[in-house]
């Protein structure tokens, strides 16, 4: 069933090629999506390094695409009604603590990971249309060089709710750099402004312009978000794993709670890319769900796998109620931070909490 295993001279782990032709017709083989695999000329394929490319490659080799499990591994409804129930949630969130009105959350992620695409498609669900606010890099370039936060507004252009998305720049994974475990920190400390343009020569410090010294509750950060790609979990390099074991300890530490988003997973599973709401019937997801979590250290309780709106011009009711169901996720533990720190809860001042 499986092609025959060799190993890749790259970070990038080991890719599964097809067996060497025999005097009998060699069979088809097929990608994860159930469609027959291209031959490829052995003399040009070692040429063929790029790392656009390697992206692109399937990730492995099956003989036709999993069958779809009976029950869903993951309780969720799918409906027209679940969809407005779920925004009606998003819409009236206001924070438990009388000092903050917005949560802020950030996301964090490798570059091309899809953490502004996921800001993008949630606007959209609340706009009613597929927009682009949120500018998108690629695999090896990122759009997002500032702290950007975005107000997501109630539906079809209504008051602001009770939640603000943060994008920065990605994370390095070792091959590619990225944000500093310091500038991370100090985001999520509240010791940045809005708009800081961040440069890898020139970490934030006390005398970066609008440097805030002593920034209070609703300054900082009250969840972060891993967002990694579920399409490059097998060929992220290694050195992604040391940084977010590294930012998730120091994150822990300052009592921020983390969960995580796998993104893309239309690209994993052919049902998923034609209806969403196969994700939790799934195998190849469900799989790839476990894989995200050692890379990512936790639990896959913590992890949601979402599908952005990327290509599309209209919007759909089952990918709405998958990225709304990630927001209220977001939330549960937004608000955990804020029955774990708030003011009111431990008895501290707000001079208290202006470190």
């Amino acid at each position: 069933m499986f092609g025959k295993m060799q190993a890749n001279s790259s970070k990038s782990g080991f890719n599964f090629v097809a067996p060497p032709p025999t005097a009998a017709p060699a069979p088809a083989t097929f990608n994860i999506f159930g469609a027959a695999a291209e031959e490829k000329d052995p003399s040009t394929e070692s040429t063929n390094n790029s790392s656009a490319e390697k992206q692109n490659k399937p990730l492995f080799v099956l003989s036709s695409s999993q069958p779809k499990l009976i029950r869903q591994w993951r309780n969720m409804e799918w409906s027209a009604e679940k969809r407005t129930s779920l925004m009606e949630t998003v819409s009236s969130y206001r924070s438990s603590c009388e000092d903050v009105t917005r949560a802020r959350v950030l996301l964090l992620g490798p570059v091309g990971s899809g953490k502004s695409s996921f800001i993008s498609s949630v606007q959209s669900v609340f706009k009613g249309r597929v927009v682009n606010q949120a500018m998108v890099g690629s695999y090896s370039t990122s759009f997002t060089k500032k702290l950007q936060s975005f107000n997501i507004r109630g539906q079809k252009g209504g008051d602001p709710t009770g939640l603000v998305l943060c994008d920065i720049m990605g994370v390095g994974d070792g091959e590619v750099p990225g944000l500093s475990l310091h500038d991370i920190l100090s985001v999520i400390k509240g010791h940045v402004s809005e708009g800081h343009k961040f440069s890898l020569d020139q970490p934030v410090s006390s005398e970066t312009a609008g440097y805030v010294k002593r920034p209070s509750l609703k300054d900082k950060i009250h969840c972060v978000v891993f967002v990694v790609d579920a399409s490059k979990i097998l060929t992220y390099p290694k050195g992604l794993k040391t940084t977010i074991q590294q930012l998730r300890e120091h994150i822990s530490n300052l009592g921020v709670h983390q969960v995580a988003l796998l993104t893309h997973v239309d690209k994993i599973c052919e049902e998923t890319a034609k209806d969403s709401s196969s994700v939790y019937r799934s195998r190849v997801v469900q799989n790839m769900m476990g894989k995200a979590g050692a890379l990512l250290g936790m639990s896959t309780s913590y992890i949601i796998p979402v599908k952005n709106y990327s290509a599309e011009l209209d919007l759909d009711d089952n990918t709405d109620v998958l990225l709304l169901s990630a927001v209220d996720h977001i939330l549960q533990y937004v608000d955990l931070y804020f029955q774990n720190n708030a003011p009111q809860h431990t008895g501290m001042t707000k001079t208290d909490w202006d470190v």
